[in-house]
């Protein structure tokens, strides 16, 4: 088996840009557990968590979005309010399989995302490991 050619480990960390979490309507999937955690940290219910955060997608609970795309819990100049208990396709970011299949992909996602090759090195087995917690 040939290693990937990420196989010593890429730099990321996060600068909470938004680039990810705004714009263009799209899905950001609820895992179980992904709610409550969501609920704990704003300090309200599950089910208003659900009732106002959430709608039903093709694939199950999605966050909603604002009128002009953004994320329900982004806010300019603050970043993700819920990001220490961001869902995970949100913590997995931006090691998903679609942006790893080549050095091209990743060097193109580097050009909407200033973490890219920036911070510390995360380990080849740590990719690995976020690319089987969350599959788009």
């Amino acid at each position: 088996m040939t290693e990937p050619w990420y196989a010593d480990g890429l730099s990321f960390a996060c600068t909470q840009c938004g680039n990810c979490c705004t714009g263009a309507p799209g899905y950001v999937w609820l895992q179980e557990g992904d709610a409550e955690k969501i609920a704990a940290h704003i300090g309200v219910t599950v089910e208003e968590v659900t009732l106002m955060h959430t709608r039903k997608g093709h694939r199950g609970l999605t966050l909603r979005e604002k009128n002009n795309g953004d994320c329900v819990f982004f806010e300019q100049g603050k970043g993700c309010v819920i990001y220490p208990v961001r869902p995970a396709q949100c913590r997995t970011w931006p090691f998903w399989e679609s942006n790893l299949k080549s050095r091209k992909s990743w060097d193109n996602l580097a050009e909407g995302c200033p973490g890219i090759d920036q911070g510390s090195v995360v380990s080849v087995e740590e990719i690995v490991s976020r690319m089987r917690e969350f599959r788009i």
